[in-house]
This record gives structure tokens, C-alpha cells and sequence, in this order.
């Protein structure tokens, strides 16, 4: 493939003013399309580039646009967008996912793996971005009522678009290439074995990610993909793969969740009273649609779910922060005392 300019990468004007002119004239300016334990692979108008991870540079996910000269990688460009989760298991921290993306696919199959609430997590995760979410639903040879799912997930938003496809047939990806504009970032999310790594092969019209299938019972797939990487499609999008993530911990997303919810906080807005908890309080707004049949009782609880949950994520981390500076303060007090008594032995 010839090395594509920094405009075909995604380079916008956002990007270009950030840089002075110093770094204009002496150093390059990479996207990072691979990402790995101990290293990065930019991609720039000198080709492909390795970088080790360094101690001390700030934290570089896939999709980053980087300074870098001939040994380094001296700074991360601010970023258009970001998505980022809590960390998976009992750390306290983030975990970024994907940067300066256009558009993000949820894929979701239509078997036991199909769930409203990932999908509103989802949402509400990628929203809280301000990245275009389109819902791809899987598998749809296998579903006897496809339409009846896209109505589900077409309920939770109305202009949401809601794409069901078999990724299997020579033809089943065409519904996507319209996203698939030269220079725009694609990223795919959804849980393993959902047929993320078959679109896209499909896309890029060659079997380059290994596929798997799923354990027959309970329909839970196995990782594929084991790092995120930037693929570059024949018609010039760029198109990002990250691995099956079955642990998606939201935090500092409530206005993703807001808007993810979209329907609920305009009801809320009708309740008599501002602080509202939707449970036994008279003149409720949102237990009146619940009555009327127009909002779920799933929708609401996850709703729930979801704030209680960001808002816990957001203290622990909050937490952590606190202490790690009473750390620093204790460790600065103790180097200033050390140095003290040196000076008054010398």
C-alpha cells in the first residue's frame, strides 16, 4: 500500500493548530494505528514507525496524533474525541479505548448475546464522546424476527441508526459502506464473539483477522482480536478493531448517560418535584409513563443502574487521586527534611 498523506489519515485543522512552528519545521507528525503492551506503530507520511512505550510519556491510545523526531515520541495532540472506561477489575483507574473517532459500530448478535442494557451502555459510553453511535445487529440469517429487535433498539433513540446484516454473505457489509468515507475514523465495540473480526474482513475484502466461533451454550464468544489496531479500508477509511470486552465499568459519563437516556431526564423534567427519585413520589412524570406503557421498567432501572454506578466509579477514583496526593506531599516533606539535615551536618 503507498503511504497515505496525513490528510488521508484523518488529519482535520483542529490537529494542525496545535502544532508551533518549531515542530512544524524540526519533528514528524504520526497516528498511532497499533497499540501493544510495550510499544506503538505510527503511521505518518515516512511510513510505518515503531516506538517503545516509554516512563514518563502520557498515556497514547489507538487513533492518537503524535509529535515524535528520530529516536522519540516527544507529545500527544489534544484529542477530538475519547472514549475511555474504568479499567477492568479493582483498579481505580482509566483505561482509554479509542481516539479521534467519526463513528462507532455497536455490534450486537441476534442470539443469547443480544441485550438492551449493553446496548444502552454502549450508547450512553459513546455518547458521552460525542461520536456518532450506529448499532450493527449480527447474524441476522439466524434470527427468525429480525425486525422485531431492530424495533427494540430503535425505540431507545429515535434517530438512532439501527443496521441488521449477515456478515457471512459476499453482499451482507454493504449496508455500512456509507460510513465508510475516505479519511473517516471507524471504530468497532461489542463483546466477543459477536462477529466484529467478520465485518471486518468483509470490509476490508480479506480474511486478515482470524474469526472463532461461540460455545453452542450459552452463545459467549472467544477473543479473536488481542490488541487495537487501525485498519486501512480499500475505499480510504480508517477502521479501528479493539478486542471483545465482556467488563465495560462507566465512569465520569454522566452526560452520555443523560443523553443516552434521553427520554427519562425529559420526563423527569415534568415531575413535581425537582429531586424526584421516580418511586412513590406523588405527581411522578416517569411512573406515569411507566402506567401508560410508554417507558420501560428495564429502561428506567438501568438508568438507575448506570448513574449509580458512574457516580461510585467516580468517587473510588476520586479517592485514589486524594491519596496519591497526600503521598507526593508526604514524600516532598520527607526530601525536604533530608535535605535540611544534610545541609546543617555539612
Amino acid at each position: 500500500m503507498q503511504t497515505p498523506s496525513l490528510i488521508e489519515l484523518g488529519m482535520r485543522p483542529f490537529f494542525q493548530q496545535q502544532l508551533s512552528l518549531d515542530e512544524l519545521e524540526n519533528s514528524h507528525l504520526g497516528r498511532v494505528v497499533e497499540h501493544h503492551k510495550t510499544e506503538v506503530v505510527l503511521l505518518g507520511e515516512q511510513g510505518t514507525m515503531r516506538f517503545a512505550l516509554t516512563p514518563g510519556l502520557e498515556q497514547i491510545c489507538v487513533g492518537d496524533w503524535v509529535v515524535f523526531d528520530d529516536s522519540r515520541i516527544l507529545r500527544v495532540l489534544e484529542r477530538a474525541s475519547i472514549i475511555k472506561r474504568k479499567a477492568a477489575g479493582s483498579k481505580h483507574a482509566f483505561q482509554l479505548i479509542a481516539a479521534n473517532i467519526d463513528t462507532v459500530f455497536i455490534v450486537t448478535s441476534l442470539n443469547d448475546d443480544f441485550s438492551l442494557n449493553r446496548i444502552e451502555r454502549y450508547l450512553a459510553l459513546i455518547k458521552n464522546a460525542h461520536i456518532e453511535p450506529v448499532v450493527v445487529l449480527t447474524k441476522a440469517d439466524t434470527c427468525p424476527d429480525v425486525e422485531k429487535y431492530c424495533l427494540q433498539v430503535q425505540s431507545l433513540d429515535s434517530l438512532l441508526s439501527v443496521i441488521a446484516i449477515n456478515a457471512l454473505k459476499e453482499e451482507g457489509c454493504d449496508l455500512l459502506t456509507p460510513y465508510c468515507r475516505k479519511g473517516q475514523t471507524l471504530a468497532f465495540m461489542g463483546s466477543s464473539g459477536v462477529g466484529k473480526s467478520t465485518i471486518v474482513n468483509a470490509l476490508l475484502g480479506s480474511d486478515e483477522l482470524k474469526t472463532a466461533g461461540i460455545r453452542e451454550q450459552d452463545s459467549k464468544g472467544r477473543h479473536t482480536t488481542t490488541f487495537r489496531s487501525i485498519k486501512w479500508l480499500p475505499n480510504g477509511a480508517l477502521l479501528m478493531d479493539t478486542p471483545g470486552m465482556r467488563e465495560l465499568q462507566l465512569s465520569d459519563s454522566k452526560q452520555g448517560i443523560e443523553r443516552a437516556f434521553e427520554d427519562v431526564e425529559l420526563l423527569a423534567n415534568s415531575c413535581r418535584f425537582k429531586d424526584c427519585q421516580h418511586q412513590t413520589e406523588p405527581d411522578c412524570a416517569v411512573i406515569k409513563a411507566i402506567e401508560m406503557g410508554s417507558l420501560s421498567i428495564r429502561r428506567l432501572e438501568n438508568y438507575r443502574k448506570l448513574l449509580a454506578e458512574n457516580e461510585h466509579n467516580n468517587a473510588t477514583m476520586a479517592e485514589k487521586r486524594a491519596k496519591q496526593r497526600a503521598f507526593s506531599k508526604m514524600v516532598n516533606t520527607v526530601q525536604k527534611q533530608n535535605r535540611s539535615i544534610k545541609k546543617t551536618q555539612e
